[in-house]
């Protein structure tokens, strides 16, 4: 029944775009305050263990954090752990607009993935949406977007990359793991590592600072959240259209924190990235949905 609710789904799924946008212009924001990115990262991760040990215990329960494929966590962590990095340093390197919209080129790798690493089957309508989607790129970080620094543009592609990399892992772990207890395993490992990591940097005292840190956690939780809730309400078809509306939130945060407009040749390339992912993802349901029909008696 919970599925059937396609208009809170579409809300909830806007919500968590709006929120990943705020965590993104936040840690942007923290970085030109001198904050380390360590800090962020491990604020960010920190807060949500509790939030998500407290979502167990009115839910599912504990015991669904029990399981046999501890090494399987521990690899999707490490992709994780990778990824978060490269995703905290896009915005730092880039104009908030810029690294938003090489994050939607993740479908397009997950489907290069599917093919190089399931061995699944590819059709041509997806062969196609990856190639419109490097088209994308190739314009927005070409000649005309002379504005990006190349190490951002390929930090940002690497991010979208990981992400693509660790949604082929959760979905091998989503087939016998608890979706809650993945996300909470991802956190248990890597916020010891992100701990070592911080006592390199020193810690701030300044209540802005402070509060930064906070609201970097914060969002990054309750963005991880909706998503979650999003998903149990409404099909990813169905709701990956609001994940866009980021790159309007973006643009604006850009605009009004950092005095930062995204270059001309954004709005020519974003265009065909979000084009090739609702392509792909659309093209999936569709596959998904004939695979159902062949199974049923």
């Amino acid at each position: 029944m919970a599925r059937q609710r396609p208009t809170l789904a579409l809300v909830l799924r806007l919500g968590a775009a709006l929120t990943l946008a705020t965590m993104f212009a936040l840690v942007k924001l923290g970085h030109e305050h001198g904050l380390a990115l360590s800090h962020m990262l491990l604020i960010r991760q920190a807060a949500s263990i509790p939030i998500l040990c407290a979502w167990l215990a009115l839910t599912a329960g504990f015991a669904v954090m029990r399981t046999d494929r501890l090494g399987g966590h521990l690899l999707r962590s490490a992709y994780g752990g990778v990824g978060m990095v490269l995703n905290f340093l896009a915005p730092i390197l880039l104009p908030l607009a810029v690294s938003t919209t090489f994050s939607f080129t993740a479908p397009i790798f997950a489907v290069i993935l599917s093919a190089l690493v399931l061995h699944e089957h590819v059709g041509r309508w997806r062969w196609l949406a990856v190639l419109l989607g490097f088209a994308g790129v190739l314009v927005v970080a070409g000649p005309g977007g002379g504005q990006i620094p190349l190490l951002g543009a390929m930090v940002a592609v690497g991010a979208a990359f990981m992400v693509a990399l660790v949604s082929i892992q959760i979905r091998d772990l989503a087939q016998t793991e608890n979706s809650v207890a993945i996300v909470l395993y991802f956190a248990i490992f890597t916020v010891p590592v992100l701990f070592v990591w911080s006592l390199f940097d020193g810690w701030t005292s300044d209540p802005v600072d402070l509060t930064l840190l906070v609201a970097i956690g914060v969002a990054g939780t309750l963005a991880q959240v909706l998503l979650t809730l999003a998903l149990r309400f409404g099909q990813v078809a169905s709701v990956i259209v609001m994940d866009y509306v980021s790159l309007i939130a973006a643009a604006f945060y850009g605009w009004y924190l950092f005095d930062n407009l995204p270059p001309a040749s954004l709005w020519v390339g974003a265009p065909l990235i979000i084009a090739a992912g609702m392509t792909i993802v659309v093209r999936e349901q569709i596959l998904r949905r004939r695979r159902i029909r062949t199974m049923e008696p």
